[in-house]
């Protein structure tokens, strides 16, 4: 089957577009945690605050989406949560790029740089985690 009609298949399963749902409020969630981190600790400088906020929201969202967005999907705590690391690994890198582009390139604000950056990424992170780390 084609990678266009899988993805139309995909997209007609009610429960593909609950996980997405679900996927959204855990990362909304997680989106919060990270710009709060990332602010209270600027201090020690854009980059590495970015980095910090990283581990701590990746460690909520992947508590929650096992627990609760993919709930159905569980498997081997370690397995998962190394592969969803792996993933956010990828989707972190992507947001350093999009962070450097806005903030550094562009001299946009830290705060709105972050957030911009945290959106772009979120769909290759929700693939990542739907098609991979939560597989059945």
């Amino acid at each position: 089957m084609s990678v266009a009609a899988r993805t139309v298949t995909a997209l007609r399963r009610w429960h593909n577009w609950i996980q997405l749902f679900k996927f959204g409020v855990v990362g909304a969630s997680g989106f919060l945690i990270n710009l709060a981190v990332y602010q209270s600790i600027l201090g020690i400088g854009a980059h590495s605050a970015a980095a910090v906020s990283f581990v701590v929201a990746a460690a909520s969202n992947y508590w929650w989406n096992r627990h609760w967005t993919f709930a159905g999907q569980k498997g081997s705590f370690t397995l998962q949560g190394a592969r969803f690391y792996v993933v956010s690994l990828a989707a972190f890198a992507v947001n350093q790029i999009w962070l450097a582009v806005f903030l550094d390139w562009l001299g946009w604000g830290k705060l709105v740089s972050q957030a911009l950056a945290i959106i772009l990424v979120t769909p290759l992170n929700f693939l990542g985690n739907k098609l991979w780390s939560f597989r059945h």
